[in-house]
């Protein structure tokens, strides 16, 4: 799974955990979320995410 981090504000995304609060299940893929859902920490959009290479 991979994680994704949030370029305005650098918080991370696992797709692991998922986003509870945010509706987003644990296993979800980034791709997979809704393109209206933004960062939890600061309201930025999901295209403003860059995924962690390993």
């Amino acid at each position: 799974m991979a994680k994704w981090e949030c370029d305005v504000c650098g918080w991370i995304y696992d797709e692991a955990v998922g986003d509870p609060d945010g509706g987003i299940v644990p296993g979800t893929k980034f791709e997979d979320i809704p393109d209206d859902w933004v960062c939890p920490a600061c309201g930025a959009s999901k295209s403003e995410f860059t995924k962690i290479e390993d």
